[in-house]
């Protein structure tokens, strides 16, 4: 029996697809988003907490991006819960907008990471949304905040912060 791939037709890549995983001479790393329905209200409008998953979503990609897996930290024994949290919403997002969800690390102090986010449409016109997330190390075994950030987390993180 001889195996056939079916092709699905492909769209072209957007602009912002092509974006994906840049970082700007800023120190931005850029993540695409769209508006889906499940995003957003009856109104049409994306719920607020929608863009807390864009923005874990950029940042966890932004690690992926410089060789930090998610996925391997917990493997370790290591989370990155968030403690804090501060958002402005500029402007409301509406069903089908697309948008570039920009997040940089501002600093390392200790085991604390401050995270900095601007969601803006693509032509960069219309900012939705700017925000800062600390988060900490945590050892998952213990429970607890961990003294000092691993040596191999640390130094992938200071790629970041060039």
């Amino acid at each position: 029996m001889t195996e056939e791939k079916e092709t699905q037709p492909q769209l072209p890549p957007t602009q912002a697809i092509a974006r994906l995983g840049e970082k700007s001479p800023e120190g931005w790393f850029e993540y695409p988003v769209r508006a889906y329905p499940h995003h957003t209200d009856y109104a049409g409008i994306v719920w607020h907490g929608t863009y807390l998953t864009w923005m874990e979503e950029a940042r966890v990609e932004s690690l992926r991006a410089i060789g930090v897996n998610f996925a391997d930290l917990v493997a370790h024994g290591c989370d990155l819960p968030v403690v804090e949290l501060a958002l402005r919403y500029h402007k409301p997002m509406k069903l089908g907008t697309e948008a570039i969800v920009r997040t940089r690390m501002l600093e390392m102090d200790g085991v604390r990471l401050n995270w900095e986010y601007q969601i803006q449409s693509l032509d960069a016109q219309e900012l939705y949304l700017t925000g800062v997330v600390t988060l900490v190390t945590v050892d998952i075994e213990k429970g607890r905040i961990m003294r000092r950030l691993p040596e191999s987390v640390k130094d992938a993180l200071v790629k970041l912060s060039r």
